[in-house]
């Protein structure tokens, strides 16, 4: 009797205990569904914000790999030769004559005695040393004249370089300005060309003058008087 009432207190039991067993089922199958559905949400999502990353790396390529619509870049090419033009002139030893070292020796020869007047040979070592140095005050002149224009390409440079959108935008507004650079270190190697051609051609007329009065004093003390044939003149002679 014991082991019945046992027995039906234990069939009793687990028929207390079923539905909530069910119930505790199918919230666990609620949870799981609830779970997948928020791992495929956060799935979505990293999609999401890697595919708002790729488009952003695109964009930024494609701003980075935008060229400027139009360049600037001075004419230096003309602005040398105008520069080398311009120091010739008159008599002038300028570093741009083709034939330079042929016209330096003929006009400044060196140590000897010539037999043309010697004022002759002094105006034209004086000449050819005030040509040069005018040629090279034109030289600086025409520089002065052309910092405007320089300045304007600089500005513009300027302005481009505060407007810039972009890696290659800004690397080629650094390329102009480098490119710059170079066009004014060309023009002040020729500045000093000019006025290493009128030093020069100063020091090479101080020079030859030293040299010709040299060259005279020394056959003036080395003449010899004529030797006489023993001819003599007499008065009623014709």
């Amino acid at each position: 009797m014991r082991k019945s009432l046992i027995a039906v207190f234990t069939l009793f039991a687990m028929t207390l205990q079923e539905p909530p067993r069910a119930e505790a089922a199918a919230f666990a199958t609620e949870y799981t569904q609830l779970l997948n559905h928020a791992q495929l949400i956060m799935q979505y999502l990293r999609q999401a914000e890697q595919l708002a990353e790729a488009i952003k790396q695109t964009t930024d390529m494609i701003k980075n790999s935008k060229l400027l619509p139009g360049q600037i870049f001075g004419p230096i090419s003309n602005d040398l030769n105008a520069l080398a033009a311009i120091v010739q002139g008159g008599q002038a030893l300028s570093y741009s004559l083709a034939n330079l070292d042929s016209l330096f020796r003929t006009r400044f020869p060196g140590y000897g005695y010539s037999g043309t007047g010697y004022y002759v040979r002094y105006r034209n070592w004086s000449q050819t040393s005030l040509d040069t140095t005018l040629g090279a005050l034109r030289a600086a002149g025409l520089q002065g004249q052309q910092l405007q224009s320089e300045q304007s390409v600089l500005n513009s440079l300027r302005s481009m370089a505060q407007s810039t959108n972009g890696r290659m935008e800004a690397l080629q507004v650094m390329g102009q300005i480098s490119e710059q650079q170079v066009q004014q270190l060309m023009k002040l190697r020729e500045l000093m060309m000019a006025d290493m051609s009128s030093k020069q051609s100063y020091q090479a007329a101080v020079i030859q003058k030293q040299a010709a009065s040299e060259a005279a004093t020394e056959r003036f003390f080395n003449w010899t008087p004529e030797v006489s044939d023993g001819t003599k003149f007499q008065s009623g002679w014709k």
